[in-house]
């Protein structure tokens, strides 16, 4: 990394990078691993790793040379962390399960972030520490789970599931106006509580929107599929051809996970 940023003899393109330059480039890294990991493609998560981890020495690279910190920092910060934040491992706190885990890990968060918040003078809030830069569903997940541990959450699950469908209901009386802003505003706030209701169920609402995305590209590329042994392509379709070749496609997909069920039986 050193010898890509050199003035002497350095990649032009590497020298004019900046923080602000390389950040998409690593967003986009880190998505490339969660698919690997979704995938199981071990020899890909290997490369994409690589990639992620030379986006870390990129950052290290452009700060030493500012004179702000460098790899060893960085890696000395996060083992200071761990330690401190792992007090049932490396000092002689007891920890009962996982779940306990977690909520001594928010705990001591919340604790670095009032002695932060002491030090510079300013207000504290339950919300402070969550980046606006994450993606707006596992955003929306940290900031109900925050504001969950001081009381401000629904008490069962279904008053969240009535919550959407008063949400649905707002959107849909704003249908008729087509007032863009107000839509969006709606929009949101139905996507909110449906992120509130994967919170609640424990699941994760990016993995299940991937999940979803893969299913919709399978089944759609089965359609093309089918359409072009007719020698036909989408665009010479109707929605209700593609409609009836979907749920042919969904119907397959179900075919096949019973017999691979049946497999796995067998092989017991």
């Amino acid at each position: 990394m050193a010898r890509l940023r050199d003035p002497n003899g350095g990649c032009p393109w590497d020298l004019e990078q900046t923080f602000h330059t390389i950040a998409p480039h690593t967003i986009e890294e880190a998505y490339e691993v969660a698919d690997a990991i979704e995938q199981g493609d071990m020899a890909a998560l290997k490369d994409e790793l690589g990639d992620l981890l030379f986006q870390v020495v990129y950052y290290a690279q452009m700060a030493r040379e500012a004179g702000d910190f460098d790899f060893d920092a960085i890696a000395g910060a996060i083992s200071d962390k761990m330690i401190r934040r792992h007090p049932h491992v490396f000092g002689d706190v007891t920890v009962e399960s996982a779940d306990a885990m977690v909520m001594r890990w928010e705990d001591q968060k919340a604790v670095e972030r009032k002695t932060k918040a002491a030090n510079e003078g300013q207000h504290l809030s339950v919300l402070d520490g969550i980046t606006g830069g994450l993606p707006a569903l596992t955003r929306a997940i940290k900031l109900q789970k925050r504001a969950a541990r001081v009381g401000f959450d629904w008490a069962e699950t279904p008053d969240i599931l009535d919550k959407i469908e008063e949400e649905i209901g707002e959107l849909r009386a704003e249908l008729g106006d087509a007032d863009k802003e107000r839509l969006q505003d709606e929009l949101g706030d139905l996507l909110f509580a449906v992120t509130n209701l994967a919170r609640r169920l424990d699941i994760d609402p990016e993995t299940a929107l991937r999940g979803t995305n893969a299913k919709f590209d399978r089944r759609f590329r089965r359609i093309e599929s089918l359409l072009a042994d007719d020698g036909r392509t989408p665009d010479q379709s109707n929605l209700d051809e593609m409609e009836t070749l979907w749920q042919r496609a969904k119907r397959e997909e179900t075919a096949l996970g019973s017999t691979a069920a049946q497999g796995d039986e067998k092989k017991e």
